[in-house]
């Protein structure tokens, strides 16, 4: 009863008789931001511009403050400084912001009328620090923060993450961690919802094979209110561009300093991109949701890596169920059975092509986009040993590759997709996955020479 006409908690004590005039600046501050909203509530008309919260944070410091207070001066100073610090944070998206501007007005005001030093300490006990509002971690380390002092709980203070990865035929890890190999030709997502879109488009590698490969990689990082804009980055076979469609290397305001490769202090906004070599590996990092992606080129294909936060990977609808990181590959196009990947002759269509050309004896070593070479077993098993030392999941989809294709880019491709794996999977005791009845290569001894002499035979008659 007769406290309607403000509606920000503490602003009540403030317009008592007693200490209306000296706090006559603070007053006119409260009362901007409550008749500055919609309908009486406490809302700024641009949800980017946080000065609600810088108010809210002041009022929650100096409510139980009075001039019979020990250090009342020091502490209220304190508060202001921390205010001011507030204000500033969020300057860039308030601009032309009627409240925001009256806000600045009085804290400088209130700081003159106190003698406070725009210099000095600020609070450091009884009050969390605002996160940081387009840095993910830090979102979420406060919300736990304020979870755990109001609930006494014991949750877990670090996220969830999830990893996919695609490469090779392609292989599909999904967030769940099933291993699949799969044909999946054309245009497919991986990942999409509410944050995150990530498409593959694929196509095949051997005329008579269901083999393929990712010749084209879409990411679109989704608007997010105060943070960024939507951007979209693209990447081609022989075009691994260093920034978005738009030209634009990074987007948003900056949200940390970081290190660069000099040694220098940097600022790192809200997205960006790092390019590791150029031209073969670059990589996408948006703090404000927590999202690293990956993205190379091997030869003339493109392999991927993604972690996203569980919580966002999970924000979709029913019309964005079809999603190959979330669900895997419909069963139709799934090529291994149950995990475990036959192992076959090379496509006829590829040893036909080894033998039609002049240096086929000579042939030992592939170029970046050479011709394809016919692997045995052995060979095949030899080449991919020279770096997957660990006979498991990666190491068997690396000689099904080289098998399939008789590209040896796919042996370094498996290994640089266990190599991203390994510095993203969140969780070090799945990392590795072994192919499912470790059953023997099925690939007998003569099958070579046969298979040669009769084709041979056929070029003969030809």
């Amino acid at each position: 009863m007769g406290r309607d006409g403000c509606c920000c908690r503490g602003a009540e004590r403030l317009a008592s008789p007693r200490p209306v005039r000296r706090f006559r600046p603070l007053l006119q501050l409260i009362l901007a931001v409550c008749f500055g909203a919609h309908f009486g509530q406490c809302q700024v008309a641009t949800p980017q511009c946080r000065i609600q919260k810088c108010t809210t944070d002041f009022v929650s410091l100096t409510t139980h403050l009075t001039p019979a207070v020990d250090r009342f001066h020091e502490e209220f100073c304190k508060a202001l400084r921390a205010y001011s610090a507030c204000t500033q944070r969020t300057s860039k998206s308030c601009r032309g912001n009627l409240v925001f501007h009256s806000s600045v007005l009085a804290i400088s005001d209130l700081m003159s009328q106190r003698n406070c030093s725009r210099d000095g300490p600020t609070p450091t006990t009884g009050h969390v620090d605002a996160p940081e509002p387009c840095n993910y971690h830090s979102r979420t380390q406060h919300a736990h923060s304020h979870m755990h002092s109001h609930s006494h709980s014991h949750g877990r203070a670090q996220p969830g993450y999830l990893f996919c990865g695609l490469f090779g035929d392609p292989h599909l890890r999904t967030f769940k961690d099933s291993f699949q190999t799969c044909k999946v030709e054309g245009a497919w997502p991986l990942i999409d919802n509410d944050y995150l879109s990530v498409q593959v488009t694929n196509v095949p590698v051997v005329t008579g094979s269901s083999a393929t490969a990712t010749n084209k990689i879409t990411i679109i990082f989704k608007p997010y209110e105060g943070c960024t804009d939507q951007r979209v980055y693209q990447a081609v076979t022989d075009n691994l561009p260093a920034a978005f469609d738009d030209g634009t290397v990074s987007s948003g305001e900056p949200i940390h300093s970081s290190a660069g490769a000099n040694g220098a202090a940097r600022k790192v906004k809200a997205l960006w991109i790092s390019e590791r070599s150029p031209g073969h590996h670059v990589e996408l990092h948006a703090g404000y949701i927590g999202v690293t992606v990956i993205v190379r080129q091997l030869g003339r294909y493109l392999t991927l890596a993604v972690r996203i936060p569980e919580e966002l990977a999970r924000a979709y609808d029913a019309t964005q169920d079809l999603q190959l990181c979330l669900n895997g590959c419909p069963r139709g196009e799934r090529i291994d059975q149950g995990g475990h990947l036959p192992l076959s002759p090379p496509p006829l269509s590829l040893q036909l092509q080894q033998l039609r050309r002049p240096s086929f004896a000579s042939q030992t070593q592939l170029s970046p986009h050479g011709s394809p070479q016919v692997f045995s077993v052995d060979g095949a098993k030899e080449r991919c040993q020279e770096k997957l030392q660990v006979r498991d999941i990666y190491y068997s989809s690396c000689v099904f590759d080289l098998l399939t294709t008789g590209d040896a880019n796919f042996s370094v491709a498996a290994y640089s997709a266990q190599k991203d794996m390994e510095s993203l999977h969140p969780h070090q005791d799945r990392w590795r996955i072994y192919p499912k009845g470790s059953a023997p290569f099925i690939f007998y001894p003569g099958t070579p020479k046969l298979l040669l002499l009769l084709l041979l035979c056929k070029l003969c008659l030809e």
